[in-house]
């Protein structure tokens, strides 16, 4: 018997089918080790030494399967086809190694596109070795990403207080979304003029001509900047005759796209079924994993991560036969069609998204599919056998039109477009933002016959007054595609660069569109300004392009390593020495549209409205940036990093807004703003209650009823069933939650705080605790130095920023590349003084010693046995609590 190791339980589940007795299949559940998010897991003094760390969780799975190795003929690594999947088996077979359990066992590594009965049994008779180049470039990426998180975050944290943190693929795409909101910002509508002429033919065929020439210059889009020049064209045109000068008629094909990639997939489904990118990802991946069609489980489409836009010849095959079956054999091309990569940087040459099966229709298999899983696989569908599809037939109608008065003439334009045969489009109709660059911009609709050197007749003239309108704001599908362009990042990676971005309310996503919060435009502002070099386009991408190379063996991983540390450290240690002034004055030039918004009467943004005399400019307090007056404390003017500078949304920073009385207590309810944004407040001075404005409730909106809806959480919704203990529901850093016994579980809006019932909110709890949420504890000392002289135990404990040493509420970073495990008493206590005296903490307060028990009366020998033996049990009781705390 053979152990094959793949990814998840669902994949597992289907391969073991296929493969039978003689294999045992496990799944990994991803990766099942990684980087602990914590300095020194990357050690460039070290030649870029790597400390992994396996979690719990994982533990176990490893455990599972190097006790399966133990009685098995050998192991099957058949983790995914691509880099990760490389590093996942990389990672299975080295702790396997350190566990000794392999011995002389032969040890395969076998890769499928399609988890389908042929594929499977077809790679496990084509094993190969660990791809070390594609390991190697994994390695050196996830360097990379640690590299630049662990220490630009930290000069964020410190520069720009309520930053959250800035990754190298993400902080790119950031300033992409940024510095279109800075293109839309400063863009200047200009006006134009459209001309359109309503005609008719000498047979009584209506149709319409655009201005193309006038005053013997050919007229552009905005050629016509004011109605009074468009006003003579228009008088012209009024008074002519108008005669065909000219009819062209040509054909126009239109070729298929290539089948989907990991973005054009991504691209589609925004655009056609308003999927978001992680969502696309989800649904995919239970299509590629199997579905189970009338007792049969099978993948539906190949793998999902992918650069490649070719299929394999035999998918070639099936689908030209599918074609000539479900279409007709006009619809088939009489040679296959072969596509080549366009995007810049591509790489992994692996099959394009495709149907497992052409065959297996979209309606055949239906009823076995949920609505998501049956949209997106009709979309797969569809554009893979499109690919393989006759191209689509057009002709091309265009009437040139002679406008003449007196000695003035000009020019006007009358096109039509129709389908001869639609080939492909039977198919799969590609919207506009999905047609290959050689595509032309067809009109729609269809000419009247028109002939040449016939007159036509005026019906209508309509000069139409335009303006110019700025970029639009990217939606995902849009980013993805430019971040494609640019070479930056992979495909497999854009639905969690999204997501992350997201996650730390650096970008917020509405109907569709991209929208940088303020906080993301001041990490961007800061990085441009201070690491210009690591979020310009070009070298982001050129560190892409080396990295693929190091994927096929041509560069040596950690040269890259050592280049890019070498400029990368030197900045990070000139930037940790900048005075916060620096950065503010960086920050307020390179901010200005969104801090200092240009005000209707014309006065300087930048004075203070309230005092009059005083200097408007960024603060930066615990929580983040806010806008500050001068002249604080005589004026204490805030308002709310991007916040209306004219309006304060709504409310007068200075006055609270009046709501009414609290029924119950009878105290003022108030609408205020302050640095964080708008807020509800029940009372006055320091007890008063407050609660803040969820996303999406505007202060204009906010009346009685709905700020003592928010002045009201948390609520209790129940006990929970098992244990009694009370489930709330409130709002929270992070959005709204349930609570249940330490375990916070997001819900989806605001309004389902109000209205969640226990029985959801069970299933919503229970839902996150099995995807790894944990009830929240203090971390666990690594170990204890002993009570202090002065009273009270102190412990070495690993915390989010690195190891310290713990004295009652006393926390002193052990220094950087000191082993905590080493750390003395000795040790400790200055560095616990030296924290003390830097923040006037005073030192733990001295126990009070127990009470005197009086002694004990003798007991019988039985009775001291029986003592004896509880204690036993007791300590071995408690012995077997601590090793569960530990394991959990």
């Amino acid at each position: 018997m053979d152990v094959v190791v793949v990814e998840s339980p669902a994949k597992a589940k289907t391969i073991n089918k296929y493969l039978g007795k003689d294999y045992k299949v496990l799944a990994s559940f991803g990766h099942v080790r990684d980087l602990p998010p914590k300095d020194g897991s990357v050690l460039p003094d070290d030649d870029f030494a790597m400390s992994w760390k396996v979690d719990t969780a994982s533990a176990k799975r490893v455990k599972d399967i190097a006790d399966a190795v133990k009685s098995a003929d050998g192991l099957i690594l058949a983790t995914d086809p691509d880099r990760e999947g490389e590093a996942i088996s990389w990672h299975v077979l080295d702790l396997l190694q350190k566990k000794k359990v392999l011995k002389d066992k032969p040890v395969k590594r076998v890769v499928f596109n399609a988890i389908t009965k042929k594929a499977v049994l077809d790679a496990m008779a084509h094993p190969r070795d660990i791809d070390e180049a594609l390991v190697n470039a994994y390695l050196a990426r996830r360097a990379l990403d640690y590299l630049v998180g662990f220490n630009l975050s930290p000069v964020l944290w410190r520069k720009l207080p309520g930053a959250r943190s800035a990754g190298r693929v993400q902080s790119v795409a950031l300033r992409i979304v940024c510095d279109r909101e800075t293109e839309i910002e400063r863009f200047i509508p200009e006006e134009y003029w459209n001309i359109v002429a309503d005609l008719k033919t000498e047979r009584g065929d209506a149709f319409e001509a655009r201005l193309v020439k006038a005053d013997g210059k050919r007229v552009q889009k905005n050629s016509i900047k004011d109605g009074d020049h468009a006003g003579r064209i228009k008088e012209l045109l009024e008074g002519a005759t108008y005669s065909v000068a000219s009819v062209e008629a040509k054909p126009v094909r239109r070729n298929p796209g290539p089948p989907f990639t990991t973005s054009t997939l991504q691209q589609a489904a925004s655009s056609r079924l308003g999927f978001s990118a992680s969502r696309t990802m989800q649904v995919a991946q239970r299509l590629y994993e199997g579905v189970d069609i009338g007792g049969e489980t099978a993948g539906l489409i190949t793998y999902m991560r992918t650069d490649g836009v070719s299929m394999a010849p035999e998918a070639v095959t099936a689908a030209r036969d599918a074609i000539g079956d479900q279409f007709g054999q006009r619809y088939l091309p009489e040679s296959a069609r072969h596509y080549s990569v366009k995007a810049k940087n591509a790489q992994e040459a692996h099959e394009a998204i495709r149907p497992t099966d052409f065959t297996r229709t979209p309606q055949s298999v239906k009823k076995y599919l949920d609505s998501d899983q049956f949209r997106l696989y009709d979309l797969v569908w569809k554009r893979g056998i499109a690919s393989q599809m006759a191209s689509a037939e057009m002709e091309r109608t265009t009437a040139e039109i002679t406008a003449a008065k007196g000695g003035d003439s000009a020019g006007l334009r009358a096109v039509g477009t129709v389908v001869k045969f639609d080939g492909f489009l039977k198919a799969y109709a590609d919207n506009r933002e999905e047609k290959q660059p050689s595509d032309e911009d067809d009109d729609d609709g269809r000419l009247p016959e028109i002939n040449q050197g016939e007159s036509a007749a005026k019906e209508k003239i309509r000069a139409t007054q335009h303006f110019t309108e700025p970029p639009p704001r990217y939606s995902e599908a849009s980013l993805i595609k430019k971040l494609e362009e640019l070479g930056i990042g992979r495909p497999s990676t854009y639905a969690s660069t999204l997501a992350t971005l997201r996650d730390r309310e650096y970008i917020t996503i509405e109907n569709r569109k991209l929208t940088p919060e303020a906080k993301g435009r001041l990490v961007t502002a800061f990085l441009e300004n201070f690491f210009n070099r690591y979020v310009e386009y070009d070298f982001t991408a050129d560190l892409e392009e080396k990295l693929d190379k190091i994927s096929d063996g041509s560069l040596e991983w950690k040269q890259v390593l050592r280049d890019f540390w070498k400029d990368f450290f030197a900045q990070v240690e000139d930037t940790k020495e900048l005075r916060v002034t620096n950065v503010l004055d960086a920050l307020n030039e390179a901010l200005a549209p969104l801090v200092f918004p240009k005000r209707e009467d014309g006065s300087d943004p930048r004075t203070c409205q309230v005092c009059g005399t005083g200097k408007l400019s960024l603060k930066l307090g615990k929580y983040g940036a806010f806008v500050g007056c001068s002249n604080y404390p005589e004026c204490n003017y805030t308002r709310q990093l991007g916040a209306d500078a004219e309006a304060e949304n709504g409310i007068n920073p200075n006055e609270p807004n009046q709501l009414g009385e609290d029924p119950e207590t009878g105290e003022p309810i108030t609408l205020r703003t302050g640095r964080f944004g708008p807020y509800v407040q029940r009372g006055d001075g320091k007890e008063a209650k407050r609660c803040s404005l969820p996303k999406g409730w505007k202060p204009e909106d906010i009346d009685l009823e709905k700020a003592l809806q928010l002045l009201s959480l948390p609520r209790e919704v129940g006990p929970h069933p098992e244990d009694g203990k009370m489930i709330t529901a409130g709002l929270g850093r992070y959005g709204p939650f349930v609570l249940h016994d330490g375990t916070y579980a997001n819900v989806e809006s605001i309004d389902d705080v109000f209205s969640v019932g226990v029985n959801r909110a069970v299933s919503i709890i229970a839902d996150k605790r099995a995807n790894g949420g944990r009830r929240r504890s203090a971390p666990a000392a690594l170990k204890s130095l002993g009570d202090h002289p002065d009273g009270g135990e102190v412990t070495v404990n690993d915390g989010r920023y690195g190891p310290y040493v713990k004295w009652g509420k006393i926390n002193a970073t052990i220094p950087k590349g000191k082993d905590p495990q080493s750390v003395t008493m000795e040790e400790a206590i200055p560095l616990l003084t030296a924290r003390m005296e830097k923040t006037g903490a005073k030192k733990p307060a001295k126990k009070k010693a127990p009470a005197k028990k009086p002694a004990a009366k003798k007991t019988t020998t039985k009775t001291a046995a029986a003592k004896k033996t509880t204690t036993k049990k007791t300590a071995s009781a408690k012995k077997k609590a601590e090793a569960e705390s530990d394991n959990s």
